[in-house]
């Protein structure tokens, strides 16, 4: 009798090995789900190439990837003029431009993105649009949600942003490449060229690759790192494969309208679940963007109005972020 349970249990561990050695070889979608998650959380890289080659890994990246656009943005062709209109090019632009009774700073739009919920902003005076950062940096304490920034700065609108160093997979106060807020460079860790987004002296979203100090010269008023830029002067990125960019997680997106008017982007997800690339840039052009730029996304995700958390924050582990995750930077609309 003893043998005979001794030998039912190895039975079961190796129905269960079995098992998970179709699972993780055998499902091409698992695959793509274990190294894409793997290479996105930075600190759990190791996992990918643990299950799988070097080979195999390079082959779900690739499939992920996509041709970086690379024309300079045509400022003038953002010609911004936000006054109420009475006509319409279609029903999404009818729906941007109708603005709410009583409400001239912006409207909220409730959207789905690749079968996800999301939520649009229209923001009608770029002019008002700031980069928005937290309390301090490199001090061990420095991070802020988006709703405590938001509070701090005085803002109506805010979403997050930019990059910050995370080796530790909990984040920190230390922002990653540039940030410049008002014309004045509040932080820069490198001299190199980087993606940058912001917003120009004259209220135009510019996408660029620049230094910090050539951002300046470019006349940049307020400018975070992140990107890629998923559409320029009208010309949406493209996608090596159907599966539109990076792997499946709530996004975060910006963009700006020929007529000036800027949109916030923040879909609902988590790491895994959520929309893609393509499915961010068809919406936002859906709605008018000319010029549209990838922000940080995944648990950070969080959009801000009238201090009030409006999305749902998740963790890789799909369990919520009560108030949201401390962050570093974003844009905000502000008073």
């Amino acid at each position: 009798m003893k043998y005979k349970k001794l030998t039912i249990l190895f039975a079961v561990i190796d129905c269960i090995v079995l098992l998970c050695f179709v699972v993780v070889y055998g499902s091409s979608k698992f695959k793509e789900t274990i190294i894409s998650t793997a290479l996105a959380t930075k600190t759990h890289q190791y996992i990918a190439y643990t299950f799988y080659s070097e080979d195999t890994v390079k082959e779900i990246v690739n499939k992920n990837s996509f041709v970086e656009l690379t024309d300079d943005v045509k400022l003038d062709d953002i010609v911004i003029d936000t006054s109420p209109k009475e006509s319409y090019d279609n029903k999404y632009d009818e729906i941007v431009l109708t603005r709410d009774p009583g409400n001239d700073d912006y409207k909220y739009i409730n959207v789905k993105v690749g079968g996800y919920k999301a939520h649009l902003v229209a923001i009608y005076d770029p002019s008002k649009i700031s980069l928005i950062s937290s309390k301090s940096f490199n001090t061990g304490n420095g991070q802020e949600t988006v709703l405590s920034m938001c509070k701090r700065h005085k803002g109506i609108v805010c979403i997050n942003g930019g990059r910050f160093q995370d080796t530790t997979g909990w984040g920190s106060d230390i922002p990653s490449g540039v940030l410049i807020k008002n014309g004045k460079i509040i932080w820069s860790d490198s001299k190199a060229k980087r993606s940058l987004i912001g917003f120009t002296k004259d209220n135009k979203l510019i996408l660029t690759k620049a230094t910090a100090n050539e951002a300046l010269e470019m006349g940049i008023r307020d400018a975070l790192e992140f990107g890629p830029f998923l559409m320029v002067n009208g010309n949406k990125v493209k996608f090596n494969s159907k599966t539109g960019g990076y792997q499946r997680a709530a996004r975060v997106a910006i963009g700006q309208r020929r007529d000036g008017i800027v949109l916030f982007l923040v879909t609902e997800g988590v790491h895994t679940k959520g929309p893609n690339m393509k499915e961010v840039v068809d919406i936002m052009e859906q709605y008018g963007a000319y010029n549209v730029a990838n922000l940080d996304g995944g648990t950070s995700a969080q959009l801000v109005i009238k201090n009030k958390l409006v999305n749902n924050p998740k963790n890789v582990y799909g369990k919520p972020v009560v108030g949201g995750r401390p962050v570093v930077s974003g844009f905000g609309l502000l008073k």
